[in-house]
């Protein structure tokens, strides 16, 4: 049997499970960092929310839309943050069409652990771009899911699209 190696879903997995993991909310500290930081997966900043790709993504592109307030009940956001969500969901869209050229789209939230959540007490919101044939045999039967392209390469492609889109 040939083994693909995928460090980075035993450390996903493991982030779960260790008792002295630092309990700081990984959201609530990435939304304070700068863009241009080597470490830093974001690639936009509003008034309300910031996106940010996927540290674990579906597919490359895996964009997350986070309100920089820490809450998890999606009725407690307040008409602002609502109305940017939306707004910086389709502008991440446009963005990943312009950098990525995907066939389509999956957009939504998972609120709570049970429908989920990786990280459930800081609401967040998914798009992932989608391609013709971009599933395949190796998740279901492996367990294990390709991704094309480092995360850096794809924040290099967004960050320029972004760029141009907010002119």
């Amino acid at each position: 049997m040939e083994k693909l190696w995928s460090p980075w879903r035993s450390q996903y997995i493991e982030s779960f499970s260790d008792p002295l993991k630092d309990s700081a909310c990984v959201f609530c500290s990435a939304g304070k960092e700068e863009i241009e930081t080597t470490d830093c997966l974001i690639v936009h900043k509003a008034a309300h929310t910031f996106t940010i790709l996927n540290l674990y993504p579906y597919n490359n592109g895996h964009l997350m839309v986070v309100p920089y307030r820490h809450l998890s009940d999606f009725s407690l956001l307040i008409e602002e943050e609502n109305k940017e969500i939306m707004s910086e969901l389709q502008l991440a869209q446009q963005a990943l069409k312009l950098a990525m050229n995907p066939h389509g789209f999956n957009i939504g939230a998972n609120l709570g652990k049970v429908s989920g959540a990786g990280i459930d007490d800081h609401l967040h919101f998914h798009i992932v771009p989608r391609w013709n044939g971009d599933t395949n045999f190796m998740p279901i039967l492996a367990e294990v899911k390709i991704l094309s392209e480092g995360l850096k390469k794809t924040k290099e492609k967004l960050l320029a699209a972004y760029s141009k889109l907010t002119k």
